[in-house]
């Protein structure tokens, strides 16, 4: 149970203000459960009477768990971003058993960062709005780690519950340096740290005393206290699966010798462990973390795009359970942060030296970042979700080819399984859409602040809805031409431009009969060899 919840939920990247190209705060998270039905959250400003209450429902199943006294007034959400460009972010990390929920607890981790994002308008706000809703109506989740960010600054924080016989939780959050880089993947991170430095540390009263209550940690001196180590022990999952991901990060943009971690996240408790943050070989751009977010671990030695696993086509993707058993020895998958059970995909940009409704700009897909083009939509603007977007475009029960949800799973499942004949084309069109959209951005948003507050508001939530309406129509187009250029496992001829070749009658030309890869052909002629050759 433990590693099912850690190894197959979901990642988030973070670049502080410092370690980023243009200044801005940068903070990436993907939604990696199986099952789940991705759509953009949305809720406008509003006003409430007093005495108004808040129902909460659980973020994943939707069950009803209580309700909780309404604020006056409450901000506009998008996804997980609002007006005030403040965005809050998880991973499950899961940690003691015992520890999971906490007495008569009625908000869950996905209520309690909506409900923050409804009532801050800073990363410090938003802080303070989450651990006084726990402390006063009680904790109802596993472990997490929360990315806590608006567009001066970024806070790693986590919390677990205090079991079934005391109400709340146990928390610790930490100011990411501005000039660094770091992650968070499903295992818990923060380790030692300050508890006379409330301007980088903030932490619950009783976060040591707890531990030391329920005998998690024994150690005489409080500055020793670790937070991971009391709280969430990493085992040879947690490790492999789940810190492993912070490495591919760290490997790809930290500075200096990032290899010297490697054993530790091949599984080695002992080796050298993983830093809580690192400052990169040069500034990212939000790109850079786009493109992280579509990583399988390509060039190291935890790459998944060969091997059996991969099958004939060399797809970077293991279906699950991750541990699995053959003749009743367990083995495992590798857990890249590209991973095909992703229902939805943020990569938001937070930017001081605009005016809130233009300064966030929210890269948004429902599906696994490497198979789809990311979104630009602005969250302080929006007046509505893209109708692909919305929870009424279709559901986990019902495809439509409304729902960018469902369009994108489409043209991805197709191309999973002939993933080194498919992807090519695939990645050329989500790079395409991608790169259009970066290159209008300035102007689009140079010409809304032009506009004013009011006109502009307007033109970016009208531009918002044409990138997603473009991105639906040349998704479909792609998944069309697929089906029809690679149907049957052959291949209709094209020109150097793409188009059809045909005879003069206009019928297709002879089809192209690749057949299997050819290291793959290989491999059955040394198997099985004996019994297909030909005689």
């Amino acid at each position: 149970m433990m590693f099912a919840q850690k190894a197959e939920a979901c990642t988030n990247l973070i670049v502080g203000r410092g370690a980023s190209s243009n200044g801005s705060v940068i903070v990436s998270y993907s939604a990696d459960d199986y099952g789940s039905y991705g759509y953009l959250f949305f809720a406008p400003r509003a006003k409430h009477k007093r005495g108004e209450m808040r129902p909460i429902y659980h973020y994943e199943t939707g069950n009803y768990l209580g309700e909780i006294p309404e604020a006056r007034e409450t901000f506009q959400r998008v996804g997980l971003t609002n007006e005030w460009q403040v965005t809050v972010t998880e991973t499950t990390f899961g940690g003691r058993e015992e520890l999971w929920e906490g007495k008569d607890g009625i908000v869950d981790y996905g209520s309690l960062m909506l409900i923050a994002l409804e009532r801050a308008r800073t990363a410090r706000e938003a802080i303070d709005v989450m651990t006084e809703t726990v402390a006063r109506y009680g904790y109802a989740s596993e472990g997490e780690t929360f990315t806590v960010a608006d567009k001066n600054e970024v806070w790693l924080m986590e919390m677990i519950g205090k079991g079934r016989e005391e109400k709340g939780a146990v928390w610790v959050a930490l100011r990411v340096p501005d000039d660094c880089i770091t992650a968070h993947a499903n295992q818990s991170r923060i380790g030692r740290f300050p508890l006379n430095d409330p301007e980088r540390c903030r932490y619950s009263k009783d976060v040591i005393t707890f531990a030391r209550r329920k005998g998690y940690y024994k150690g005489e001196n409080d500055g020793d206290f670790s937070f991971w180590e009391a709280y969430a022990p990493a085992d040879f999952v947690a490790l492999r699966c789940c810190e492993a991901r912070v490495w591919s990060f760290f490997n790809r943009w930290g500075e200096g010798d990032t290899e010297r971690w490697l054993p530790y996240v091949m599984g080695d408790a002992a080796a050298e462990a993983l830093p809580l943050w690192v400052k990169p070989k040069r500034k990212l751009t939000c790109q850079d973390v786009k493109d992280m977010m579509r990583d399988h671990y390509e060039g190291t030695p935890l790459a998944i795009d060969d091997g059996v696993g991969a099958g004939p086509y060399r797809m970077p993707y293991r279906p699950t359970p991750l541990v699995w058993e053959a003749d009743s020895v367990k083995y495992f998958h590798e857990r890249p942060i590209s991973t095909q059970q992703t229902a939805c995909v943020y990569v938001a940009e937070m930017r001081s030296w605009m005016p809130d409704w233009v300064g966030s700009c929210l890269w948004y897909g429902n599906d696994d970042a490497n198979m789809i083009p990311l979104v630009p939509l602005y969250p302080g603007s929006m007046q509505t979700v893209p109708e692909c977007f919305h929870p009424n475009s279709g559901n986990a029960f019902t495809f439509s080819f409304r729902s960018a949800y469902w369009l994108q799973n489409w043209v991805s499942n197709m191309v999973y399984a002939r993933y080194c004949q498919l992807f090519p084309e695939l990645r050329q069109e989500r790079d395409r859409l991608e790169r259009d959209w970066r290159s209008l951005q300035a102007d689009v948003e140079r010409e809304a602040l032009a506009r004013g507050d009011t006109e502009g508001r307007a033109a970016l939530n009208a531009y918002s809805h044409r990138a997603a309406g473009q991105m639906m129509d040349e998704w479909n187009m792609l998944g069309q031409r697929l089906i029809v250029k690679y149907n049957d496992m052959a291949e209709k001829a094209t020109d150097a431009e793409g188009r059809w070749l045909k005879t003069p009658g206009g019928q297709p030309r002879p089809v192209k009969r690749p057949g299997y890869p050819e290291a793959w052909r290989r491999r059955i002629a040394a198997e099985e060899g004996g019994r297909y050759r030909v005689k």
